[in-house]
């Protein structure tokens, strides 16, 4: 059985190139059984920025979870240590995900940007925001907000369960009446902060540890025609204690341990009464992260769970 496959370059094809062949590519794969292999997929998307591949081997009842990355960006010896590390922090969590084995292998090039085209779907979300590729003719609804895709960047399609969770949320918050701020903490491809400043929000805010995510987030916002954006290259867990600058929304789709030991950073970047947006978390540990979250005085307003994966909408107390 297979999932659809839907890939994204981490580098802007030339014109030639986008309508011929790739670059070299790279496969990284792991395989892992089968009730892991959507927090697999999910970690996988959020490191790399592709979306994932999954084939099940229908003989041995094993997934294979793979994304494809531009081979001058992988460095084997420290990827493979990467993933053993984030394999052992989901087994941790309470998540069977041995006997992982971990493939990095240079794959022939072919016309990724083509396959792109056969298989993303469209996403409307309310009515309000309209996800499409730059090629797709559909035209928005009246006042209905448009955030473009290119198959030659690097960019989260909004699919997986807890990227649609967020774009959901960050409408549904927007009151079009108001001035609003976002942050975006770990802003990946920049998918949040774009569909957060195409509707309106007048002040955005978006980084990343990852200096390649800064740089696809930019090119992102650059194709949707913004400059509002401010990103930067940023590590949550140096950020000062401390913040002058609050916003409205905070949007933290990140590992569940990065959400509690880091609670209080996100906190001093909220106004009081405002909102916070965490997804990212598997359904076993969204209770921990909660608990955490009410210890600091945020009150849960809503919960999603799609298979194993948990989100949530959270309230930050009205003064402290």
């Amino acid at each position: 059985m297979r999932r659809t496959i839907v890939c994204f370059l981490s580098i802007r094809l030339s014109d030639s190139m986008a309508t011929t062949m790739s670059p070299a590519l790279s496969r990284i794969s792991i395989t892992t059984p089968p009730e892991a292999e959507e927090a697999v997929a999910s970690w996988l998307e959020g490191e790399f920025g592709q979306s994932s591949a999954i084939y099940r081997d229908a003989s041995s009842g094993l997934a294979t979870v793979s994304v494809y990355v531009s081979s001058s960006a992988v460095d084997a010896h420290v990827t493979r240590a990467r993933l053993r590390q984030r394999l052992a922090m989901l087994e941790n969590g309470g998540l069977k995900v041995a006997p992982a084995q971990i493939s990095i292998r240079r794959v022939p090039p072919r016309d990724w940007s083509e396959s792109w085209r056969r298989h993303f779907k469209i996403i409307d979300i309310a009515g309000r925001l309209l996800v499409k590729p730059t090629w797709s003719r559909r035209r928005p609804k009246a006042g209905q907000a448009v955030v473009l895709l290119d198959p030659g960047l690097s960019f989260g399609t909004g699919q997986h369960a807890t990227t649609k969770f967020c774009l959901e949320q960050l409408v549904m918050l927007r009151r079009s009446d108001s001035v609003q701020s976002l942050l975006d903490a770990g802003t990946g491809s920049g998918i949040l902060a774009i569909s957060a400043a195409k509707p309106g929000y007048t002040l955005v805010e978006a980084f990343d540890f990852d200096a390649a995510a800064v740089r696809t987030a930019t090119e992102n916002c650059a194709l949707n025609g913004l400059n509002s954006v401010n990103l930067k290259r940023l590590d949550l867990t140096r950020l000062p204690r401390r913040s002058r600058v609050k916003f409205d929304v905070v949007c933290a789709n990140l590992l569940a341990d990065l959400l509690v030991a880091e609670r209080r950073r996100l906190r001093a970047r909220i106004k009081p009464g405002g909102a916070i947006i965490l997804a990212g978390i598997l359904a076993t540990q969204f209770q921990d992260v909660e608990r955490a979250f009410a210890e600091i005085g945020f009150r849960r307003l809503q919960a999603r769970t799609e298979k194993e994966w948990r989100s949530g909408l959270f309230r930050a107390p009205e003064a402290g």
